[in-house]
């Protein structure tokens, strides 16, 4: 049975959902910190007491479900598990969840929404109920699925879950025709922005941001795990003594640059090297780095979440590509009135209205005396199906497994 499943009629209690509201705050606990996997929590309940929990820490350890039975020293005949996804039957770097639960002897399973990965997708489910083991899914589905919602995105799509972030005025400017652009927007709305940072795997703007504004890149805030900071820099124009690299021991610096090996560029190659950066040649075209094949690269070192933070130029190629996927825009009550300054993104002509782009406007919250607008980009049938790289990217340090 597919997701429709969910839809049908169980009798969950008002237990069942206090318990299940339990494992996703569990699951809360491993934001962050299980990329490429999903966080998971999980709840055992026996004769009505809470006997063990358990949540996902990081990916390469054991799953949420064995935390739990390990906590339940023993005490899991007969009793229930309540689990915010699915519980794998397959071997990776860990042992399959459902051969533990067996194993323990749970007699009924809660799901709050299925494991969208080819390697699951259903499995588990079935493997239990072969094994007579209850097993009711959907309790809780929405606020599960929100919680992964960047794993969901990278499984069914293929690549990264992509955010374009900006900071305009109210005309559309993000900076003056001379590349001023300090600052747009509040010291509250640009915290709010770092924030963002912390909330998605990688951050991505292009070497003309690096030039313009020498950005750090980093959440800076206690606690926050820093996203990998990733450089679109086709002719490797990144300065060595860039404010980036102060960093680079907490947060990792990728460098995305054309196919092009010369012997100038070899050295350039060392340079930043030597400051920490590791560079990836990508196949590029007249726009510059092909972003199907940048997307592809980063899904396969584990990055399910993106922010690209700009300029104008990448925030062009990603919409022109159709792979922007949401919004998050800070406007500024400012008016430059200047044609000239330099707007959000550059695109071309547009004929008519009928040639916008729409975005579907999801929030809107008042910062630091800046509007906050969350949306979601609505290509409709402009989007297009994800491109597999004819050519490999390539690394010029071997990546770490």
């Amino acid at each position: 049975m597919g997701r429709s499943e969910s839809r049908l009629k169980i009798a969950f209690t008002a237990q069942d959902a206090a318990r299940m509201r339990d494992a996703l705050a569990l699951a809360g606990l491993g934001h962050r910190k299980t990329a490429p996997n999903p966080v998971v929590g999980a709840v055992i309940v026996k004769a009505g007491r809470i006997v063990g929990t358990g949540w996902h820490r990081r990916a390469g350890t054991a799953h949420a479900e064995v935390h739990a039975i390990a906590a339940a020293r023993g005490r899991t005949r007969g009793a229930t598990l309540y689990t915010t996804l699915e519980p794998c039957d397959h071997v990776g770097r860990t042992a399959k969840c459902t051969d533990a639960i067996l194993h323990a002897g749970i007699t009924r399973v809660v799901v709050a929404t299925r494991d969208p990965s080819p390697r699951v997708n259903g499995a588990g489910i079935r493997r239990l109920r072969r094994e007579g083991v209850r097993v009711d899914v959907g309790l809780l589905e929405a606020e599960a699925r929100a919680q992964n919602s960047a794993y969901e995105f990278a499984c069914t799509r293929g690549r990264p879950l992509v955010t374009l972030k900006v900071a305009l005025t109210l005309d559309g400017k993000i900076a003056t025709e001379t590349g001023d652009s300090k600052w747009v927007t509040s010291e509250a709305a640009r915290r709010r922005a770092r924030a963002l940072r912390a909330e998605n795997d990688a951050v991505l703007v292009g070497v003309e941001t690096i030039l313009a504004d020498d950005p750090r890149l980093t959440a800076r805030f206690p606690g926050a795990r820093e996203p990998l900071r990733v450089v679109l820099d086709s002719r490797l124009r990144t300065p060595p003594d860039a404010a980036l690299f102060h960093d680079v021991r907490r947060a990792s610096v990728l460098i995305a640059t054309a196919e092009n090996d010369t012997d100038t560029r070899a050295e350039i190659r060392a340079r930043l090297e030597s400051r920490g950066a590791e560079i990836v040649e990508a196949p590029a075209d007249a726009h510059g780095i092909r972003i199907d094949a940048l997307l592809a690269e980063l899904q396969r070192r584990g990055v399910q979440s993106l922010l690209v933070e700009g300029g104008a130029r990448v925030h062009g190629s990603f919409i022109r590509e159709c792979v922007a996927d949401r919004l998050v825009a800070f406007v500024a009550p400012k008016l430059l009135g200047d044609a000239r300054a330099k707007s959000f993104f550059h695109r071309g002509r547009a004929a008519s209205m009928a040639d916008a782009i729409h975005v579907e406007a999801t929030n809107f919250e008042l910062v630091g005396g800046d509007i906050m607008l969350t949306g979601r980009f609505a290509f409709g049938g402009r989007r297009k199906k994800t491109r597999t790289s004819t050519k490999t990217t390539t690394s010029t340090r071997k990546r770490k497994r």
